[in-house]
């Protein structure tokens, strides 16, 4: 006898899809059966009419936690996380305090979060100029890669340079870490700022002219030089452009070992929003053309962008006034955590016709491999932990502030419609969230670590 079954569900797996029946033990996925077969358990969940797809690995999330929790925490969060059908979160470094950069202050942090986990939980390591001797510990501790910046960051945490990167990267290597780069042209983007204040006032487009396509090709094309001489591992997070993910397809197709992850919301918004809205679309890199829009998905399809992330990076309302901070100094991030899920089944499957099985390689497959989990997570196969998400195909949506589970319930997504809804969670066999709601204990996620 099973602990549980999911019967009646399409199984979608990264090549597939076929009905069968799921069963669960021990919070791992004990057998794969026919359909219709006769089967005992304890509990039935039935999926009739739905996918069930892999749980989602957001590979790019800041939960804040501790020391920024005015904008984020766990509690809320993760629960964020469970109710949209991401059941593991690859967690930031930094917009923590301290920032993630020995092993004691990774021990603080795992005893600081763990009771308020709703979802299972990987830390991302900090890369920064001052703890190039501590990332063979924190590699050791079980931090999944290593998350650096080539350009401007926020005063809490430090960019590297080009110099600095390459040793990095050298010690990396010697321990199998990955190390992971927000690619911007520092220069060139401190230099397009100056001259933006110059003038008497500005405007949206201005933000945007600070950051051209060309700054994030430089950067990305300076890591993956560093990553095909040195032979190490890198990940080139949120990629906001075609043009950057052409170059690390054909960094791919050399033999480097470079992983590609985009955003929702470069595959849903463009450049218009920020004009139109202002600080509530803006982030870094910035919202580009739609017709880069419409290019980035075939990247993802295609397996070069292996990963879609959240980049959820929550701020209380007032940090978004331009009126108090003005456009360079509104706060930069886009809270999305809960809508990555909908949003990519909703604009790629119905809206663009791209198979479900699109989901399960770049929400689940992708990151589980990047972030050297896989194994334990990332897929519907027997042996991997049971984590699972009914999605309902058919259920038309809105997302509304007052859906999101978030402590700050603001978001560039709010207002958006679609269609395909995750309805029911599950974490190793237990369900986290049903029918947008938590109904998971707090405590319940668990820490993950990059599997030896």
């Amino acid at each position: 006898m099973f602990k549980l079954v999911i019967k009646n569900g399409k199984v979608v797996t990264a090549d597939r899809i076929f009905e069968a029946s799921v069963c669960v033990n021990d919070g791992k996925i004990a057998a794969i059966i026919d359909a219709g077969s006769s089967v005992e358990a304890e509990e039935v969940i039935d999926a009739k009419g739905s996918y069930l797809f892999p749980g989602a690995i957001d590979s790019h999330a800041h939960l804040n936690d501790p020391g920024y929790c005015w904008r984020e925490d766990y509690a809320h969060g993760s629960a964020a996380a469970a109710v949209g059908g991401c059941t593991t979160i690859v967690d930031m470094p930094l917009q923590n305090e301290p920032a993630l950069t020995d092993a004691k202050i990774f021990d603080k942090k795992e005893e600081t979060v763990s009771p308020n986990a709703y979802v299972d939980y990987c830390f991302w390591g900090g890369l920064v100029d001052y703890n190039l001797d501590k990332l063979p510990e924190l590699d050791a501790k079980g931090c999944v890669a290593f998350k650096s910046f080539i350009g401007p960051v926020s005063p809490d945490y430090v960019s590297l340079s080009i110099g600095q990167a390459k040793e990095a990267l050298e010690i990396l290597k010697e321990c199998g870490g990955r190390a992971g780069f927000h690619c911007e042209d520092y220069s060139i983007i401190k230099w397009e700022e100056a001259r933006a204040q110059r003038k008497e006032k500005n405007d949206w487009q201005d933000f945007l002219n600070t950051r051209p396509v060309i700054a994030e090709l430089i950067a990305t094309q300076n890591i993956l030089d560093l990553a095909r001489d040195l032979d190490a591992k890198v990940h080139i997070c949120h990629v906001s452009h075609p043009k950057v993910a052409k170059i690390i397809r054909d960094a791919q197709l050399e033999g480097v070992d470079v992983t590609g992850e985009t955003c929702g919301h470069y595959l849903t918004f463009t450049d218009q929003d920020v004009i139109k809205n202002g600080s509530l679309f803006k982030c870094a890199p910035p919202l580009r053309e739609a017709s880069a829009v419409e290019e980035m998905w075939e990247y993802v399809n295609n397996g070069t962008l292996s990963c879609i992330g959240s980049d959820h990076s929550p701020c209380e309302l007032s940090e978004k006034s331009e009126e108090k901070h003005g456009i360079f100094g509104a706060w930069g991030g886009i809270s999305a955590i809960q809508n990555v899920m909908q949003v990519v089944f909703s604009e790629g499957v119905v809206k663009r016709g791209y198979n479900p099985t699109l989901l399960a390689r770049s929400l689940s497959e992708g990151p589980a491999k990047a972030f050297g989990i896989y194994g334990k997570k990332g897929a519907i196969e027997v042996g991997f932990d049971a984590d699972l998400v009914i999605l309902d195909p058919e259920l038309d949506w809105e997302i509304t502030a007052d859906s999101l589970h978030y402590l700050n319930k603001i978001s560039a997504f709010v207002g958006l419609k679609g269609k395909g809804l995750p309805v029911c969670t599950l974490v190793r066999g237990q369900v986290v969230a049903k029918d947008g709601q938590v109904v998971g204990q707090k405590g319940f996620g668990e820490l993950v670590k990059k599997l030896k």
